[in-house]
């Protein structure tokens, strides 16, 4: 693990409270796709973020919900602001990407946890490497699939990535799926223990999200997500 400062280069609000933002580290950062960092505001205060960029590409990228009056991601959004910069710790995790494997890749995520499967998938395209993926985006509102649009255009680039949308609480011309994001993952898979799946999200829809997993015969070892080393 390595201390590294890093300079803002671009902050902006890609939905509303989700803040996305691109830092250049002073070093080159060593992390697998994955992986997570660490923001230090003290040295007994450090919080993890998922990073939301491939280890194939420049700089880091953050995206970052930040509902008003939640302090934690609260205060490290007003030290961008005042400072331009943030202290890191990286790479932390265990939930990165298995590229020995040659299972197909299911990939859960839970509003900005998407910021996790972003890094996983954009290694995958960068990479070509040829494993079918299944993202499964859950969101309350529509309004929050807030790189919906991107991820539509890779699905069309890469043949592999296969895109399903779920919103929880649709408008009336919401025409994709509906309900939650596992219940939608369960109606489409009739088995899943021949994948490796891939779980990001609120620790408590991690939690439902393995109950349910479990049920369905998937083995712990085939099932990655850093909630997990918490819960």
């Amino acid at each position: 693990m390595q201390r590294i400062e890093c300079r803002l280069l671009e902050m902006n609000e890609c939905a509303e409270h989700i803040w996305h933002i691109r830092l250049d580290p002073a070093q080159p950062v060593p992390f697998k796709p994955g992986q997570y960092l660490q923001v230090v505001m003290g040295e007994k205060d450090k919080r993890p973020f998922s990073i939301a960029s491939s280890p194939t590409r420049d700089g880091l990228e953050l995206q970052i919900g930040a509902t008003p009056g939640n302090p934690y991601p609260g205060e490290v959004l007003e030290r961008l602001r005042s400072t331009g910069t943030l202290t890191i710790e990286i790479p932390q995790g265990k939930a990165w990407l298995r590229e020995e494997s040659t299972r197909p890749i299911l990939l859960i995520a839970g509003g900005t946890g998407y910021s996790y499967a972003r890094s996983l998938l954009q290694y995958l395209m960068d990479t070509e490497m040829n494993r079918p993926v299944y993202l499964y985006w859950g969101v309350r509102h529509e309004s929050q699939l807030y790189e919906g649009a991107e991820v539509l255009a890779w699905a069309n680039e890469y043949q592999q990535l296969n895109y399903i949308p779920v919103v929880e609480h649709p408008q009336a011309e919401w025409l994709g799926r509906t309900g939650m994001v596992h219940e939608a993952v369960l109606a489409d898979f009739a088995s899943l223990d021949q994948y490796d799946i891939y779980v990001a999200g609120r620790f408590e829809m991690a939690a439902v999200v393995r109950q349910t997993l479990r049920l369905r015969g998937v083995q712990d070892e085939h099932l990655f997500g850093d909630a997990y080393q918490f819960i």
